[in-house]
């Protein structure tokens, strides 16, 4: 059959919910958006067939899987699967002159200087070489369909990773709370079957980005 991993954003939290930042240094829970989502992503899922989840250290994501935690499902926790640390900004909310700052920084990275860090934090390139080591831990594993729950930007970090993109198109990977790539190991290159998908979230009332 070969390998195939569902690749996951956790729920909504009040951080996204009110455009603070969070990143790795702020262990946020979900709010009850974010547990509705998680809801309807066990439900729609709880047949798939998963036979491993892995969730970064964050509380976030752990609580995005509970429902198939609660089944007994084997799970990993890897720190390498953190979202990127945003440094002193997080925990922040964002101001018009942060907002300028970080649209710069974007615009540096689809330039291809991955280099470059936020102010105390994080830089693409850093990210990378720690998801690298999280990839290798998920592709070591016998389980051959595994659920994987982790952060928007180091979730645009991983595919670019997994897809063999440069870290520069990190931002042509789109993502809203909770939804799904799914994606298939051929044997020497990933496929993705699905895209962003929240279909799983279709019949909640309150959809975030």
């Amino acid at each position: 059959m070969g390998k195939k991993i569902f690749l996951i954003r956790h729920g909504q939290t009040d951080f996204n919910l009110n455009g603070i930042v969070q990143g790795s240094g702020v262990d946020s829970s979900l709010n009850e958006n974010g547990r509705r989502q998680a809801r309807g992503f066990y439900e729609y899922y709880q047949r798939e067939g998963f036979e491993k989840v892995f969730t970064s250290a964050l509380v976030r994501t752990h609580q995005s899987v509970q429902g198939f935690l609660n089944d007994g499902l084997p799970w990993q926790v890897l720190e390498d699967l953190n979202e990127i640390s945003w440094g002193k900004h997080e925990g922040r909310s964002i101001t018009p002159e942060e907002d300028n700052y970080y649209h710069w920084l974007i615009g540096q990275w689809q330039a291809g200087q991955t280099h470059l860090s936020i102010d105390g934090g994080e830089s693409p390139d850093q990210v990378a070489e720690r998801l690298s080591r999280a990839l290798e831990v998920i592709m070591r594993d016998s389980a051959e369909k595994v659920l994987v729950c982790m952060h928007g930007r180091a979730m645009r970090i991983m595919l670019c990773l997994m897809l063999r993109y440069p870290l520069k198109c990190m931002d042509l990977f789109e993502h809203r709370n909770l939804c799904l790539y799914e994606l298939g190991y051929t044997g020497s290159m990933f496929r993705v079957n699905a895209h962003n998908s929240t279909l799983h979230l279709t019949n909640l009332k309150t959809i975030t980005v």
